[in-house]
């Protein structure tokens, strides 16, 4: 066989590489091959990765899906716990009624819890909106309705309060129920 250059060269030449060699194919076959198990050992890594992720978001979700269910179970606790002392002196108060005839004192010792359960209410936030005599405003009072006002000064006033609103923390937790004078 002769080139277009006049060299010869033999059959076996071109076909059968020389001994230790390999050919261009096999050496990008075993390329190929050692790159698909490093992206194979990526991939199952990756795998990994996620799983162990998914699996802790999992475990997050769920606990603090626990925590929410346990604070609402327990959120009025705090409250009730302050709140026991004055049901047990209405609960004395109760008691003095059936062996006294005297009111006075009864009516004096009613005062005086209703006045603890006040500051008790108001340590926790609570707090009574004062509403009679202030400019009506939708958003603290809920007008039940309208009534001539005796003097023009008091018109689009709150002339009556029917129902005290309260805030709770600045927040309103039930609105005024108030006559307006028109």
């Amino acid at each position: 066989m002769t080139t277009n250059n006049g060299n010869d060269i033999t059959a076996d030449e071109t076909t059968a590489p020389a001994e230790g060699t390999e050919t261009p194919v096999e050496i990008t076959q075993e390329t190929e091959t050692t790159e698909m198990q490093k992206l194979e050992a990526e991939i199952a890594e990756l795998k990994d990765k996620y799983l162990r992720l998914y699996a802790d978001f999992e475990n997050f979700r769920r606990r603090t899906a626990k925590e929410k269910l346990d604070l609402i179970s327990t959120a009025g606790e705090d409250l009730m716990k302050a709140v026991l002392p004055v049901v047990d002196d209405f609960e004395r108060a109760m008691a003095s009624f059936e062996t006294t005839t005297d009111i006075a004192p009864l009516k004096e010792g009613v005062g005086l819890i209703y006045t603890k359960f006040s500051k008790t209410l108001e340590s926790r936030g609570l707090k009574p909106m004062v509403s009679k005599g202030e400019t009506f405003d939708a958003d603290l009072h809920e007008s039940i309705t309208q009534f001539p006002a005796p003097s023009d000064d008091l018109k689009g006033k709150v002339i009556d309060e029917v129902e005290k609103g309260y805030l709770l923390n600045d927040k309103v937790i039930r609105y005024a129920k108030v006559v307006v004078g028109s």
